[in-house]
């Protein structure tokens, strides 16, 4: 394991939309890659197709209704199996706020990746621009039904 690269990536955004509206988004497993139509349940595992880069695996570790929710996926690995050493954790955290919700996103396991130096500094830079994309998207979504 590597003790010299970054382990998480960290970004958050206030939506002007009720937290109700901010969770019917994110507890769609794999949205950030491409909708998958179910619904978070703990334990559960579905596949989130992306047309260009192919097919993720992503279980649901954790579900507190409205606030919390966080999934396992291998960005780094796709079409493979979850397994130990090769994936990443990412929670989502929600919170009202002024009027809206915040929504807190924390993507981290990269330092303990398998498969080298390279493999772990691609998927953390390949996943820090993505999740900037991703959130803004997730706003603009969230907004416009609002």
């Amino acid at each position: 394991m590597s003790t010299d690269i970054q382990d998480r990536i960290e970004r958050e955004t206030l939506i002007a939309a009720s937290q109700d509206r901010v969770w019917s988004l994110v507890t769609e497993p794999g949205f950030w890659v491409a909708p998958t139509g179910a619904t978070a349940a703990a334990g559960q595992t579905t596949v989130a197709h992306h047309d260009e880069y192919g097919d993720y695996p992503v279980r649901v570790e954790k579900v507190d209704p409205k606030s919390y929710v966080s999934y396992r996926w291998a960005s780094a690995y796709k079409g493979q199996e979850l397994r130990e050493g090769i994936t990443t954790l990412i929670e989502f955290t929600l919170t009202p706020e002024d009027g809206g919700t915040r929504l807190r996103v924390v993507e981290s396991g990269f330092a303990a990746l398998d498969g080298g130096e390279d493999t772990r500094r691609g998927a953390l830079k390949d996943n820090t621009e993505g999740w900037a994309q991703v959130m803004e998207a997730l706003r603009k979504r969230a907004e416009e039904a609002a």
